[in-house]
């Protein structure tokens, strides 16, 4: 019989994955699994647990957010046998879980993922540090991980639109930084970067409309608007319109990135929580030998192979 670890944060989104172990042992069981279910005590734990599993388990899911599986993927990637991933998403946006095609319901999303498709997803690196679908810089790109807990379980996504709103009539800075893609040097003011893997973040649908998750390129955004009537401008036109054809928006498809920052440095937020290796430099490389088990829904708008 194949195994199955189920890692699962009972403190995400409204903590149904702990009020619900039991039907979910019962559902993988049913699908030809031995299932060993273990709990996340604090942060960090996740990438421990995943780290120093034994070398015969056949699948990982990550009950949580999408922080949660963040932490599950960098533990996968100090492992010298990498196992096979799944995301079953409890969080508050949950953009993976809905850029793979899967809804509200718990149970059904278990059951698509079990039914699914084992492919290779390519997964960025920032300082060597693993985010499965986005890195994210400056003002507002910590409401995430900066948003109370108690209020995300009580609003959800509705408490980050609230903080933006707070935030959005505070002076927006602009961060002076030169980056090198292919050799070439760049040099900017830009108040956001993006670097992302996906067609959904920050739970917007379509950031992008053509996205390929194995095409072994990141997408990275490089915004200099600051004014705030522009961005807002720019976040409405993101409902009808891909993020290329913004004005004071840069688009770049990249496997290798160097950004070198030339005054200030903050923290960046990668898959919602905040990354605390803080640097004048950062390299982003592309990691593409990554397993996960997907949901067949979107395979074909997603994967090229």
């Amino acid at each position: 019989m194949k195994k199955c670890v189920v890692i699962i944060n009972p403190k995400s989104g409204d903590s149904k994955g702990i009020r619900e172990v039991k039907k979910i042992e019962t559902i993988i069981e049913n699908y030809n699994y031995d299932v060993k279910i273990i709990l996340t005590k604090y942060r960090g734990h996740a990438k421990e647990i995943m780290k120093n599993l034994d070398n015969d388990i056949d699948l990982v899911i990550s009950v949580g957010g999408d922080g949660t599986f963040s932490e599950v993927m960098n533990g996968n990637l100090e492992r010298n046998k990498r196992i096979v991933l799944a995301h079953l998403p409890v969080g508050t946006t949950n953009d993976i879980g809905h850029m793979y095609g899967l809804g509200n319901n718990l149970y059904t999303n278990l059951k698509l993922i079990l039914e699914g498709t084992i492919k290779k997803v390519d997964v960025g690196l920032i300082n060597n540090h693993a985010f499965t679908y986005v890195a994210s810089y400056g003002k507002f790109m910590d409401i995430p991980y900066k948003t109370p807990q108690e209020l995300k379980k009580r609003l959800g996504y509705i408490a980050y639109i609230l903080e933006v709103v707070k935030r959005i009539f505070h002076h927006i800075p602009k961060y002076k930084i030169n980056f090198y893609i292919n050799g070439e040097k760049h040099t900017g003011k830009y108040t956001f970067i993006i670097i992302s893997n996906a067609n959904r973040i920050a739970g917007i649908n379509n950031f992008y409309n053509d996205i390929k998750l194995d095409d072994d390129k990141l997408e990275v955004m490089f915004c200099s608007l600051n004014k705030k009537i522009d961005i807002l401008k720019a976040f409405y036109t993101l409902k009808t319109s891909d993020v290329k054809y913004i004005s004071g928006i840069e688009i770049y498809e990249v496997n290798h990135l160097k950004i070198e920052f030339l005054d200030k440095v903050k923290s960046w937020c990668t898959d919602g929580e905040e990354f605390e290796g803080l640097s004048n430099i950062y390299e982003v490389d592309l990691e593409n030998e990554i397993e996960m088990l997907i949901p067949n829904k979107n395979i074909e708008k997603l994967f090229l192979n």
